[in-house]
């Protein structure tokens, strides 16, 4: 593949305000945990490799399980081995990832007001928003695992 621009160096403005939502994630009541599973979820979808290798790698960091990471993907028919809260944030990664077929269904936001705080809510649904746009960027500008 060609090599395209690398936009922390041709528009680092717009890279900061990337890191911004970074910290401010980083900040948030949502667990390391979820954090890591919304990401890997999202990059699933999105098919998104620089992202999928570099958030398996920081969930095995912040202690997750190498099982765990190979059922993200099939996590409905692998619900045992997740939380509720888990089993909430992938759903709503999932939909929001998604958000042209149906957008955020009224049934996970009500699992989601069951198991998250309002502010908890707001902070997953900014995890995905961010993992999404981090992964356009990673495809388009075509950032290659390892960059």
């Amino acid at each position: 593949m060609e090599k395209r621009i690398n936009i922390s160096k041709t528009d680092s403005q717009a890279y900061k305000a990337m890191l911004g939502l970074e910290s401010y994630l980083a900040q948030s009541e949502i667990s390391k945990t979820i954090k890591e599973l919304i990401k890997i979820r999202a990059s699933q979808i999105n098919g998104c490799a620089y992202c999928l290798d570099m958030h398996t790698k920081d969930a095995i960091k912040y202690g997750e399980t190498a099982e765990r990471i190979f059922l993200v993907s099939a996590w409905h028919e692998a619900e045992k081995f997740f939380t509720e809260e888990e089993k909430v944030a992938l759903k709503m990664t999932e939909e929001i990832t998604l958000i042209s077929q149906n957008g955020l269904s009224e049934e996970t936001y009500q699992k989601a007001k069951a198991v998250f705080s309002e502010k908890q809510i707001a902070e997953v649904i900014m995890a995905i928003v961010t993992i999404n746009s981090w992964n356009r960027i990673a495809l388009s500008t075509r950032l290659e695992i390892g960059e």
